[in-house]
């Protein structure tokens, strides 16, 4: 899609003393009722709020605002956290670009690379590849620990050194966001393709959508179309997650229903939670189209509405013949559900974990209105895998450890997968002999 570079951005968002400090407070007061996790809201959060306030209420240009209420909500050191105006007018690498980055030293000192390149996306569109540097965006020179943001609706100039540290630029074209509460856009979800000798390889970017109803099919298609496969290898890499289209990777790795895992809030958490678990509603099963989900509204609104813990579980769709030889490719960069997935794997023996730790970022989340326009998100319940595990600050480790090489990777060589189709072939070699 090549959007006109000249369109008309939104007009800047006015705002008095009087609503910077309205919306302060709004925010104050929605953290209060609905953080996850209040004990974070005691003690040097009241001193950060009040050391932040002064550059808060002063702060005159929309953009000084959005900043100093970021750096304000940093100070929780907690994921799925931000603050934003509705109009969605810029985003993350992450979001905006379908692109992951890492930081490093390259010849022209310390820059931001990139790691993941999803297809479809506008990175991968405008010919941004794996293991370039980024050193300007719209002429303005980047550097770690600063992180580039994207104007949505409008193109932007991206200065990157190539593989051969020769500088290039290039116009991304970054598209809006499908409504208010989506700031992202959607990269090719899904491939799918044969490597040979009964190996498959299947990728997901992302799982867009709370029930995730189309990118659960977009994955069921993809592992029929592989055809007869007995080897599979799952990539993750840079899926930042989303909602219960995960929940479809989780039932392609066991036959049968196999609980894994829930969000409490913090009002669910109780001292005898393993017993009271038992008796959660369980959800195990993504319905085939849309036009059937208002029965799991009737099915699961009442839980909803009183705010009882649901319990995801795998939806028994049978024997595969990859079972028990999946392997599961992770990065830095897998994150929320995606997690989820690897969890359920560690817990259940049901994988091999291969690739860098993930991110460690699992919460439940929402975002709330707090004034002219702007959002708070913020997670509203931890995720609990079915053994016990908070995966939020902790991430997984992989079961065998293999750094992104950025280096190679600009050569185009993705040395992670190769080292693991070499694994796996071998391993397969030595089976049949």
């Amino acid at each position: 899609m090549t959007l006109n570079p000249a369109a008309s951005p939104a007009l800047p968002v006015q705002l008095s003393l009087r609503d910077r400090h309205a919306i302060l407070e709004n925010v104050l007061a929605v953290l209060r009722k609905r953080f996850y996790s209040p004990e974070k809201l005691a003690g040097g959060w009241q001193a950060a709020v009040e050391r932040h306030r002064p550059f808060i209420e002063s702060a005159g240009a929309e953009d000084a605002f959005e900043k100093a209420m970021g750096d304000l909500l940093a100070e929780l050191h907690t994921s799925h956290l931000g603050f934003f105006h509705g109009s969605a007018r810029r985003a993350s690498s992450r979001a905006a670009l379908s692109a992951t980055y890492l930081e490093d030293e390259t010849p022209f000192g310390k820059r931001w690379i990139f790691q993941d390149v999803h297809a479809g996306g506008a990175a991968a569109i405008a010919g941004i590849e794996p293991g370039e540097i980024l050193l300007n965006v719209d002429g303005r020179e980047i550097t770690p620990p600063e992180h580039p943001v994207f104007a949505m609706g409008k193109q932007t100039k991206v200065e990157l050194a190539d593989r051969n540290d020769q500088r290039r630029t290039v116009a991304v074209d970054v598209a809006r966001p499908k409504g208010k509460k989506l700031h992202f856009i959607e990269p090719t979800l899904v491939e799918a393709r044969q490597l040979g000798d009964g190996l498959g390889y299947l990728k997901i970017a992302m799982f867009p959508g709370m029930i995730g109803v189309e990118v659960a099919n977009e994955i069921s298609r993809a592992v029929e179309e592989l055809g007869r496969i007995d080897r599979l290898i799952i990539d993750l890499r840079g899926n930042t997650g989303g909602g219960l289209g995960a929940l479809r990777v989780m039932s392609l790795l066991t036959p049968g229903k196999i609980p894994a895992g829930f969000a409490l809030d913090r009002h669910s958490i109780k001292p005898n939670l393993e017993s009271e678990k038992q008796g959660f509603r369980r959800f195990s099963r993504i319905p085939a189209s849309t036009k059937t989900l208002w029965w799991l509204a009737l099915q699961f609104g009442p839980a909803m509405m009183a705010k009882k813990p649901i319990v995801f579980q795998s939806e028994g769709l049978g024997e595969k013949p990859f079972h028990g030889r999946v392997v599961l490719l992770v990065n830095r960069h897998t994150a929320s559900a995606a997690e989820m997935i690897v969890a359920f794997a560690r817990e259940n023996q049901l994988a091999t974990i291969v690739g860098e730790k993930t991110a460690g970022r699992l919460l439940s989340a929402t975002s709330v209105k707090v004034g002219n326009g702007f959002r708070l998100a913020m997670p509203t319940g931890a995720y609990y895998t079915w053994n016990g595990l908070v995966l939020e600050g902790t991430p997984m480790e992989p079961d065998e450890l293999i750094e992104f090489n950025w280096r190679e990777r600009r050569a185009r060589l993705d040395g992670q997968f190769e080292h693991i189709v070499k694994s796996i072939r071998g391993h397969h070699a030595e089976r049949v002999s």
